[in-house]
């Protein structure tokens, strides 16, 4: 906005002796003494700011509460009017003169030169044969009017510039301190396997984009989208871009910046995108307010490809004030995910992985005495009986659960315990094992010896 302030307050001896001079105030910034003619004459906005004013007045002031680019921007607009018409236009400058020219409407051919707004508009047509630096520099200045852009498909065609390099540049980096900034830790987000790969040759642009604003960040990844950009590329750069602002971010920015993460993510094909990356995401959406809708949508990422898991990503402390020492809850909701959102889909290989992981899983908890015999069940049933070949290890998980919970088992627990063995599927070892085991119940144990005569009698009649 821009208003007119009529003082009488200072009295300057240049204005004193000029009635043209016009003192300016650039958003605080600064103040300029101009030539309120010339100015008038290359801005439509300030000759119709000026033919409202009656008669002469010394004390004539004008005040920019958010002028486009602040001060700098302004004296640059000086030059180019006092210039007559002329004014060196630079990837530095091209973006806060474009945004200014409108701003002041400098859409008036003067003296036979284009206007200062078919300059920039001209400019902006090399910026195909910019350099990367030039184009960053553009980038860094642009973030900073996006609200003043009076053109959204120039703005566009800037960043479709902007991406396009990158899709151009993939085997080898423009510069060597790019490369060298971005291929430093990923921490998880790329897989060991092709982290080679695209740390050498796709991932030289990480560091450089590092410094976006949100804003500006999601217009990226719309535009990386939308150019069809490696989703592996992509979701790299997002946990990156996580990692780098998050640290020292506010709680609300924090989780401004998460959930878009989570929002991008959840538009990419779910096999590119790096499963320990989520669990952290996860980790570090526990002590935020983050909406239902974004920790749905990272559950389901999650869960629809948990066979990409491992056990150190499944230890989840659980949450502040309970007492149980892992989020089991949140390990059947993906369970659940797993197997009702990928149902179609899903080969048994990938079951068959989930069903090892979630029995690794279940050793892991069953020494916690604060594990109830429900959520155990729960846990140790979560899986279909055909997607697991052997007990052997559900078998070592009860009997570490029966032994710390054998004080405050009844027997009707233990046995609903025991019912989930297939002994059938149990070991030759693991079955006389669970005959000596004192804290088996009775029932258990007639079911175990019935099974080894079975065994037994079944070798004796093969050979």
């Amino acid at each position: 906005m821009a208003s007119l302030v009529l003082t009488s307050s200072w009295n300057h001896p240049l204005i004193m002796q000029n009635f043209c001079l016009l003192e300016v105030d650039v958003n605080g910034q600064e103040i300029f003494l101009v030539d309120k003619t010339i100015l008038a004459s290359f801005s439509g906005r300030l000759r119709k700011l000026f033919s409202k004013l009656t008669g002469k007045t010394r004390r004539l002031k004008l005040i920019f509460d958010k002028f486009p680019g602040g001060a700098d921007c302004f004296e640059h607009i000086v030059k180019f009017c006092y210039n007559g018409g002329r004014i060196k236009i630079t990837p530095f400058n091209m973006f806060q003169l474009h945004c200014a020219a409108n701003y002041l409407e400098m859409n008036q051919e003067m003296q036979g030169r284009p206007s200062l707004v078919e300059q920039t508009i001209s400019f902006f047509e090399k910026i195909h044969y910019m350099t990367w630096s030039e184009l960053i520099i553009g980038l860094k200045n642009c973030q900073e009017l996006i609200f003043f852009m009076p053109s959204s498909s120039l703005l566009q065609e800037f960043l479709d510039c902007v991406v396009g390099r990158l899709e151009l540049h993939y085997i080898s980096s423009p510069c060597a301190s790019s490369t060298d900034n971005s291929s430093m830790q990923f921490s998880g987000d790329i897989s060991t396997e092709s982290r080679g790969i695209y740390t050498c040759q796709t991932t030289w642009w990480f560091a450089d984009l590092g410094f976006l604003k949100l804003n500006m960040f999601k217009m990226i990844i719309n535009t990386m989208i939308s150019k069809k950009l490696d989703h592996h590329v992509v979701s790299s750069f997002l946990f990156y871009y996580k990692r780098m602002n998050c640290p020292n971010a506010s709680s609300v920015k924090k989780c401004r910046i998460i959930e878009t993460v989570i929002k991008f993510l959840y538009s990419l094909d779910s096999n590119f995108i790096s499963i320990r990356g989520l669990f952290h995401i996860l980790q570090a959406s526990f002590t935020l307010k983050m909406s239902k809708c974004s920790i749905g949508k990272l559950e389901y990422l999650i869960g629809s490809q948990l066979d990409r898991a491992k056990l150190d990503d499944l230890l989840v402390p659980s949450p502040a004030g309970e007492k149980i020492a892992y989020n089991i809850n949140l390990i059947l909701r993906l369970l659940d995910t797993f197997l009702s959102t990928s149902r179609e889909k899903l080969l048994m290989y990938q079951v068959k992985k989930v069903v090892e992981l979630i029995d690794l899983y279940i050793i892991e908890v069953a020494p916690d005495p604060r594990l109830k015999p429900s959520k155990f069940l729960a846990l140790a049933m979560a899986m279909p009986d055909i997607a697991r070949e052997s007990y052997d290890n559900i078998y070592i998980a009860i009997d570490m659960y029966l032994k710390v919970h054998i004080n405050v088992l009844c027997e009707e627990e233990k046995i609903k315990i025991c019912c989930v063995l297939n002994y059938e599927k149990l070991s030759e070892e693991t079955l006389k094992e669970i005959a000596q085991n004192e804290n088996f119940p009775a029932c258990a144990l007639v079911t175990v010896q019935n099974r080894l005569r079975y065994s037994v009698t079944r070798t004796s009649n093969f050979s």
